[in-house]
């Protein structure tokens, strides 16, 4: 059985944007170090699927494909991506797989499939959606120590409480922490 978890990049104050189009694009790039890559290339595992949205695949395809020989764009060009979109006709970075309209549904099939663990990375929608939903397994947030104010946040405003347990933290000499979390479900009242 499959695993979905959750691989977000965060500052403090839960904003998770960094794309080119962001004031702050770049915010990651200072904390970068060798340790902190095999910290997450350990985290994601020897191999994993991608889930991904629309925006989330469409942001990668600019990047990943051509970011050379190395083992995370080895690994995330090697995954098979799982879309939710609705232009399947221009998928064109695969492995690629449309997932259908009915996404929980199609989701808990895939689970019940052997294979690699699916990785969600980027999408707010359907981060709260497999959360809501009950689908995920895991939560790892890789946490910056920068406070960004405003932007893109990890969950939409409509998202519903939830329990997480601490599994397991780790830190990297420039303060960027590994925070891995057992998705648990509702948070009771």
């Amino acid at each position: 059985m499959r695993k979905i978890r959750i691989f977000e990049h965060i500052s403090l104050d839960g904003v998770i944007e960094h794309d080119k189009n962001y004031t702050y694009g770049g915010w990651t790039a200072p904390y970068r170090t060798a340790e902190g890559m095999a910290m997450l290339l350990d985290a994601y595992g020897t191999g994993f699927d991608l889930l991904l949205g629309r925006r989330t695949y469409d942001e990668w395809l600019g990047y990943w494909p051509n970011a050379g020989d190395f083992p995370m764009a080895n690994g995330i060009n090697a995954a098979t991506k799982y879309v939710a979109t609705h232009r399947p006709e221009s998928l064109e970075w695969g492995p690629v797989k449309n997932l259908s309209e009915d996404i929980i549904e199609e989701l808990r099939k895939l689970k019940s499939t052997d294979g690699h663990d699916l990785v969600l990375s980027g999408s707010i929608s359907l981060t709260s959606l497999l959360l809501d939903a009950g689908l995920i397994d895991e939560v790892v947030l890789i946490v910056y120590p920068v406070l960004l104010g405003r932007g893109k946040r990890l969950l939409s405003d409509s998202f519903d409480a939830r329990e997480l347990e601490f599994v397991s933290t780790l830190a990297t000499p420039t303060g960027v922490l590994l925070n891995t979390y057992k998705h648990l479900g509702s948070l009771k009242k």
